[in-house]
């Protein structure tokens, strides 16, 4: 069926042959007769890496397979979304190792993308959680594999953006929580230096992340409100979340219906947010608990809240330079700073140490940046690849819509293997994304 696909950002938009399944054997059927398709989750990447001629629907392919609620494993097919998991897991005492910022993607689209969350420096990537998955590849047949069982096609799949075949199973484990809360604490730093020294003195918390404030120069420049957090214990709940410690009380959720005009996205509402978002933290440091949603999902509070950025849409860009070149972060800043385009999300994390073939993490600081498409957008950051490229960093391939393929092959080490790895499972090219062609990775 022709359809008009897009992902988070709204862009690119392109009209492709979506086709869904039920059974694995409907799924080997159609991957071997056909050429040019990529399965695609819930759309919750950024930028064009599920986007291409033909699209593999997962979301009908979502069933449950086991929880050993001992254990703390999870079985599923790869069309599970996270948000039913958790509604599964979270009342027996379970969470997921590792989470990005929404629970609308799929259990394939995770692994695909290798997601991150705010406890990478102590958890890792998803990656690291993962028992066993099956692959089907590009001969149709379905491959077993793990961090030992077939180990090339595993670590080329994790953060491989589908490009050796269609993610179908994952088993990985859970974590074991005693309630449905997180004990949370915001400290507000004057600026970049005070938050990057703030990040330090509290790394032993499991969960960090920081709001940035991109207009600020001077003093002020980059200034910040770490965000850290623990799950709380059942003795730090008040007596009322103590009466159902693994229950959150149910909460309507707003929807954004239409996308708003681009002119109300600019560089005065986006300083007036700044100072709102920064001036409501009235004190220097404030705690309390609150539940697990807002912590890590707070976008998910809005439905379709991508529509904020207009018809256009927009692009997050997300990069990572590791520890010792923090210049590189300090340099970018300044260069969003003095163009005035500053983003209502930017976020820094910390990431803890990663060896991967082809995942994005690695030991550094990543800053993710939203920017609604407008004239000249590319070409600025066109400017701040090279800038990342020079700190020797690189950009995360599940947010990416345009990055050219030079910034790729020079700022990931293992992308010759990694298109080795794909050649050899993903024959004739099968599968292919807007995303892979851009970066001459299936041509």
């Amino acid at each position: 069926m022709q359809k008009r696909l897009a992902n988070w950002g709204n862009y690119p938009a392109i009209t492709s042959d979506e086709n869904a399944f039920t059974q694995e054997e409907q799924l080997r059927k159609y991957v071997v007769a056909n050429t040019h398709m990529i399965a695609r989750g819930n759309g919750r990447c950024y930028g064009d890496a599920s986007l291409g001629a033909h699209s593999i629907s997962m979301l009908k392919y979502d069933k449950m397979l086991a929880f050993d609620i001992e254990k703390g494993i999870m079985d599923v097919q790869a069309g599970v979304t996270l948000d039913q998991i958790l509604d599964i897991i979270v009342p027996k005492g379970w969470f997921l190792p590792v989470t990005p910022g929404t629970k609308y993607i799929t259990v394939g689209g995770a692994v695909a993308s290798d997601v991150h969350g705010k406890n990478h420096h102590v958890d890792g990537a998803f990656s690291g959680h993962i028992i066993d998955m099956d692959v089907l590849t590009g001969s149709g047949e379905t491959i077993c594999c793990s961090a030992s069982q077939h180990p090339d096609l595993f670590w080329a799949t994790c953060g491989g953006m589908g490009l050796t075949g269609v993610i179908t199973r994952v088993k990985f484990g859970l974590k074991q929580i005693s309630t449905a809360y997180i004990r949370q604490t915001q400290l507000k730093a004057k600026n970049l230096e005070e938050v990057i020294r703030l990040f330090e003195e509290y790394k032993h918390y499991t969960y960090s992340m920081a709001w940035i404030d991109c207009l600020q120069k001077g003093d002020s420049f980059g200034r910040s409100i770490l965000i850290v957090g623990e799950h709380a214990t059942p003795e730090e709940l008040s007596a009322a979340q103590r009466k159902a410690p693994l229950t959150l009380p149910a909460k309507r959720k707003l929807t954004l219906p239409f996308n708003l005009p681009s002119f109300v996205l600019n560089t005065f509402t986006v300083k007036a947010f700044n100072w709102l978002y920064y001036g409501k933290n009235y004190k220097r440091e404030m705690h309390k608990v609150i539940p697990y949603e807002p912590f890590f999902y707070p976008l998910d509070a809005i439905l379709h809240w991508n529509r904020g950025y207009g018809k256009a849409g927009f692009v997050q860009y997300q990069f990572v330079v590791s520890l010792e070149q923090k210049d590189g972060l300090i340099a970018i800043l300044k260069r969003i700073s003095d163009k005035g385009w500053g983003s209502f999300l930017a976020v820094l994390k910390v990431f803890g140490k990663q060896e991967s073939l082809i995942s994005f993490p690695m030991e550094g600081y990543t800053l993710a940046l939203d920017f609604p498409i407008r004239k000249g957008l590319f070409e600025f950051l066109d400017e701040l690849d090279e800038i990342v490229l020079q700190y020797g960093g690189r950009l995360y391939l599940s947010k990416d819509a345009r990055m050219k393929r030079e910034i790729f092959w020079n700022s990931y080490p293992n992308a010759g293997r990694f298109a080795d790895i794909v050649k050899q499972y993903n024959s004739n090219a099968r599968f292919e994304s807007l995303q892979s062609e851009r970066l001459s990775l299936t041509k």
